[in-house]
């Protein structure tokens, strides 16, 4: 069966930045676009940032300028590049294409300490 495993989560001060890599199956990865989306406890599942096939970008406004993606399509992997972290940034971060597969995997936990 197809899976997402997401990876470089952790704690990290205010400022601080992280690097998520997301290892996607190709079904998933030859898709338009990819996606990363989080969720903060309480709250439902968002968007963060995409990106297409072609290169181009797109980011939440609460994101941009901070976080960067992009993709190697040699290694069916997605990144997700966050710097200058805020406390509000904390969620688990999963990648997916955009529009999403209905299946999920199962994340990495971005603690952002203030």
């Amino acid at each position: 069966q197809v899976q997402l495993v997401e990876s470089g989560g952790g704690l990290v001060q205010a400022g601080g930045s992280l690097r998520l890599s997301c290892a996607a199956p190709e079904i998933i990865f030859r898709i338009n676009s990819m996606g990363w989306y989080r969720q903060a406890p309480g709250n439902q599942r968002e968007l963060v940032a995409i990106i297409t096939r072609g290169g181009t970008t797109n980011y939440a406004d609460s994101v941009k300028g901070r976080f960067t993606i992009s993709r190697d399509d040699a290694k069916n992997t997605a990144y997700l590049q966050m710097n200058m972290l805020k406390p509000e940034d904390t969620a688990v971060y999963f990648c997916n294409s955009y529009p999403a597969f209905g299946f999920w995997g199962q994340g990495t936990q971005v603690t952002v300490s203030s």
